[in-house]
């Protein structure tokens, strides 16, 4: 029996252009991780914020033109995560500073937090919108993202001022703005990583206490 239209369609509907960007994203953070184990902080940098910029374009473009899809719910976050829980990792395994802190500016604390923020929420996010909830994510976790991105990004710039592009580390800290820069970023992201983490578990509870579906913040 012949496909029907619909079935022929299906593969082109799936592997649409925002799939697509979410897809190189993946494989940009590859590329990332590998210059990041590197020392290469200058490229590092500069395809991160590529990366990084495409988590907007892929969910604009989804959105705008209609094709949202069940594969990209899932690749989306996916992405997310790992360039995100990836990053993190490498930042707080940074060579330290003489003084014996982090020269990242992130703890190695700090990347556990992170790291399991993301795997809470994803086993949260299963089991709610598994009851048929609704678990999207909110205010908080979208601009928790966003310093996340420019947590990182201040952070990988640091380390390519320390490393000197390239060339041999520094022997002394970087300038003061750079330092309080570096932390006030960091603890932001920190602070609003578990922040978020909270509404997630409220609305994940609300959905087991009242089996009502609840939305994370």
């Amino acid at each position: 029996m012949p496909d029907s239209p619909a079935d022929a369609n299906r593969p082109q509907r799936v592997w649409n252009v925002p799939n697509q960007v979410t897809v190189a994203r993946i494989v940009l953070s590859l590329v990332l991780f590998a210059l990041l184990s590197l020392q290469q902080y200058l490229p590092a940098l500069a395809v991160f914020v590529l990366a990084a910029g495409t988590d907007w374009v892929d969910g604009y473009w989804a959105r705008k033109y209609g094709q949202i899809t069940k594969l990209g719910r899932v690749l989306d976050p996916f992405a997310d995560k790992l360039i995100i829980c990836g990053t993190f990792t490498y930042l707080a395994a940074a060579p330290r500073l003489a003084d014996g802190s982090a020269a990242s500016g992130v703890a190695a604390w700090m990347a556990v937090v992170i790291l399991a923020r993301e795997l809470m929420v994803t086993a949260l996010r299963a089991f709610v919108e598994g009851e048929g909830g609704d678990f999207s994510a909110k205010w908080a976790g979208k601009w928790k993202m966003v310093l996340q991105c420019a947590a990182a990004c201040f952070s990988i710039t640091v380390l390519s001022y320390l490393r000197r592009g390239g060339g041999e580390w520094a022997d002394g800290p970087p300038p003061q703005w750079m330092t309080l820069g570096l932390q006030a970023t960091v603890w932001a992201a920190i602070g609003l990583t578990i922040y978020s983490a909270v509404g997630y578990v409220r609305a994940a509870w609300s959905q087991i206490v009242g089996g009502t579906p609840a939305a994370g913040s």
